[in-house]
């Protein structure tokens, strides 16, 4: 009976087990503070600029080029991550991004023309420190061959939805209670001091160069390269869609109620939804296939955003809301899975980036055309936003969903972050 119970342990290691790796602290604590900018600085630039110009749409025009620069440049430092090592990418990085965030509050307290405020926001979004996917490089570097490893999975997906929990609510709380720029301010501090710890901690950090651990890589490689990440992609900037257009609307929504202080909440009660659907999924032994569930997700999702126009009190919009987050973490868990099925190990934190810098410009594309609808026709105007981008990207995976099989004789399905076990892709 031991020895079953004991075999039992081994086949579902769990959250408490994975914590306890020897040297994981170390590295999950200050990658925790760093991963903050992405969820705290699209919220704490629309609230910045839509104090001192007052309109949403200038606001969300500001954040959309942040994310752009960031979906732009974010795969290019996961690839230099990949061939010159983390810390020699988050070092400049995080010093270069808190001095441009710096510079871009100041100048939005000026009154600076909008050109200028784009200008700043070039910097401040390219220079976003790609820790969560570096974290899970870390993992799978750590626990290579380990069950642990789609233990990791979920909880790097928990974490990054906890992460979409605390930073807008804070960075809200911030620019309601204190200062509008203290939002920005918080999340430049944050990135400094956990980005420059994360990367002190040299003893975690993945071996990297040019030889990878399933053999040389070619030069000039990209994941990119890939087709199923491309459709991956595409399927990204629909989730990206969900969180740019939630932002803008609800923020857009508690100012007509008279109760912006309500934001906070509201959106907490989104991201803890996909929180707590993150922590199910990671728990579920799953039958179906990966590329299955990823097409059901996106539907539940679509169905989910269809009525949030709709939703004319804060009660059944803080409802709504929370069944749209339940419904993304397990499309971005399957995603995530499904990348590690598609490419060599020497891309993997590119890949990773590239699906993380999908969902920002996604996001940037939503601030701007919900703000610019919201300042037109009303918050309801600016959940349509929402909809729109996870129906295409329904139809994309739908359509596309045989590109999501590895091909090459011999590869297995991840179930986690470099944990390759035979299971049924479809």
């Amino acid at each position: 009976m031991a020895s079953t119970v004991t075999s039992d342990a081994a086949k579902r290691p769990g959250y408490g087990q994975l914590l306890r790796t020897p040297g994981a602290w170390t590295f999950l604590l200050p990658g925790f503070a760093a991963r903050q900018p992405f969820a705290m600085l699209t919220i704490g630039i629309v609230l910045l600029v839509q104090h001192t110009t007052g309109s949403y749409g200038s606001a969300g025009a500001v954040a959309a080029v942040t994310g752009v620069s960031m979906a732009l440049f974010a795969p290019q430092s996961g690839k230099l991550a990949d061939r010159f090592g983390q810390r020699a990418v988050l070092v400049p990085g995080v010093l270069v991004h808190a001095a441009s965030g710096v510079a871009l509050t100041a100048l939005a307290l000026a009154g600076a023309p909008l050109w200028v405020l784009f200008a700043a926001a070039v910097p401040t979004g390219a220079s976003v420190p790609q820790v969560g996917p570096m974290v899970r490089a870390r993992w799978a570097a750590k626990l290579e061959g380990s069950p642990l490893m789609s233990t990791a999975a979920a909880f790097e997906s928990v974490t990054d939805e906890f992460t979409f929990v605390v930073g807008p609510v804070l960075a809200t709380a911030l620019c309601t209670g204190v200062h509008p720029a203290a939002g920005l301010a918080a999340e430049a501090a944050l990135t400094l001091v956990g980005g420059l710890l994360f990367a002190a901690q040299k003893g975690t950090q993945p071996a990297h160069g040019r030889i990878a651990a399933d053999g040389p890589r070619r030069g000039g490689t990209s994941a990119l390269s890939v087709p199923g990440v491309r459709v991956l992609v595409v399927a990204f900037l629909g989730i990206g869609t969900v969180f740019g257009g939630m932002q803008v609307s609800l923020t857009a929504f508690t100012e007509e109620i008279g109760d912006p202080g309500a934001n906070g909440l509201m959106y907490g009660l989104f991201a803890a939804g996909n929180m707590l659907a993150g922590i199910a999924v990671g728990a579920i032994a799953w039958k179906t296939g990966p590329r299955r569930r990823l097409v059901l997700g996106y539907a539940a999702l679509t169905a989910a955003t269809s009525v949030l126009w709709a939703a004319h009190s804060l009660v059944l919009l803080g409802v709504v809301g929370l069944i749209v987050g339940l419904c993304i973490a397990p499309a971005l868990i399957t995603g995530f899975t499904l990348v590690e099925s598609l490419v060599p190990a020497g891309t993997r934190t590119e890949a990773f980036t590239w699906l993380t810098g999908a969902v920002a410009l996604g996001q940037a594309a939503a601030v701007t055309v919900a703000g610019r609808l919201a300042d037109a026709y009303g918050s309801s105007a600016g959940f349509l936003v929402p909809l729109g981008g996870t129906a295409l990207a329904l139809l994309t995976l739908v359509a596309l969903r045989s590109r999501l099989e590895a091909h090459p004789a011999g590869r297995t399905v991840a179930r986690g972050i470099g944990h390759r076990v035979p299971v049924t892709v479809d």
